[in-house]
């Protein structure tokens, strides 16, 4: 299949080294249909299909989904994703005036309205905690939240094996943990604050390294908070990861080709350096636009194809719809780069070769407000 006809929406992305055909995980479900719910745009289905969306949560203390994210979850199953992906901010705490009753309403709520849907639909779900789940902001070496992490754990640790994941580390689970899902190793940790511990740091350095990890045909990083900004208002410490150039090394090391979060609210997928990142929009309250553009913000979920041919380097391709709308996202309609205070973004269907020489010298621009 040629690059050329998975253009619509996103350049195929070239990720990762050749692969061999015994590398391959899973060509036997890519078939000449583009599963689609009935009316919306239907992409070719890759190798392998990802479901992806990030906070869907809405105002603190809300036990109830805008009609973006029920739509989206009743629609599940009709893009015939092979995993569902949740890039956090499942539930809307992260406030002291929460009691410990209320937060197990928001996660019964969610059961309800989310993971129940999910699994009766017969759907692996794979996810990270964000700041409004289980917050790991510490003062005085001691959680800020305790409540919601403590809460997090209790509603988590019992469906673990309900996920439909095979774990390959769940020491730590909900908060970080690995799994291989059709030949693709996923290492998900903790990113809901700013600081990920170096403790936490060395075990995804172990992980990643691992046989399990590099004889995958893929790795993939799942975690809350960006590398680099990219929406407006979320453009200052605390709302970026801490020592982003680390962990991105970190990552390029161990040939990860793709790192998926939330926290912005705005999507964006996009290269820098060796990795290409997705930035998940908001699918629940709160939507926002990117650094340097004042366009209205819409909620989004996103389908990631992934295409893998032999002695070819794979492709991935992202379909992401407006919620509101249900219409297709015209990739070219976003910024072709976002410069934030701690780094630069490409967007994904191009390379710096591709910038104009103004756009090359562009600088930081703080947030409109």
């Amino acid at each position: 299949m040629g690059l050329k006809r998975r253009q619509f929406l996103l350049g195929g992305t070239t990720l990762g080294l050749l692969l061999g055909a015994a590398s391959l995980p899973g060509q036997a479900r890519r078939d000449s249909t583009h599963p689609a719910p009935s009316g919306l745009f239907a992409p070719p289905r890759g190798d392998v299909r990802l479901l992806v969306f990030s906070d869907i949560n809405s105002s603190y203390g809300s036990t109830d989904y805008r009609s973006e994210v029920v739509t989206g979850i009743r629609l599940a199953s009709q893009w015939q994703p092979d995993l569902v992906l949740c890039a956090g901010d499942m539930i809307a705490g992260q406030s002291r005036s929460l009691s410990v009753g209320q937060i197990q309403a928001m996660w019964q709520g969610f059961d309800r309205q989310i993971f129940s849907p999910l699994q009766s639909q017969g759907l692996p779900f794979a996810f990270t905690l964000g700041n409004h789940d289980a917050s790991s902001l510490q003062s005085a070496g001691e959680y800020v939240f305790a409540a919601d992490r403590q809460q997090a754990e209790a509603y988590w640790g019992p469906r673990r094996a309900a996920l439909g994941l095979e774990m390959v580390d769940a020491a730590d689970f909900p908060f970080y943990y690995s799994f291989l899902h059709r030949n693709i190793f996923y290492l998900v940790w903790d990113a809901s604050s700013a600081t990920i511990p170096a403790a936490q740091q060395t075990w995804a350095d172990q992980a990643l390294a691992s046989p399990t990890a590099q004889t995958a045909a893929l790795r993939v990083v799942l975690g809350h908070l960006p590398l680099y900004a990219v929406s407006q208002g979320r453009d200052r410490a605390g709302e970026i990861l801490a020592n982003a150039p680390a962990l991105q090394t970190l990552m390029e090391r161990h040939r990860v080709q793709l790192y998926v979060c939330g926290h912005h609210h705005a999507y964006y997928p996009a290269r820098a350096g060796q990795l290409e990142f997705l930035n998940c929009g908001a699918l629940g309250s709160g939507p926002r636009t990117w650094l340097g553009r004042t366009d209205a913000a819409i909620q989004t979920l996103t389908l990631l194809d992934l295409f893998f041919e032999p002695n070819q380097p794979p492709h991935t391709v992202y379909t992401t719809y407006n919620m509101g709308t249900l219409a297709p996202i015209d990739l070219s309609r976003l910024p072709r780069q976002i410069v934030g205070p701690n780094g630069r973004l490409i967007r994904s269907d191009l390379s710096w070769n591709d910038l104009t020489e103004a756009e090359k010298r562009q600088l930081y621009v703080p947030s409109l407000r």
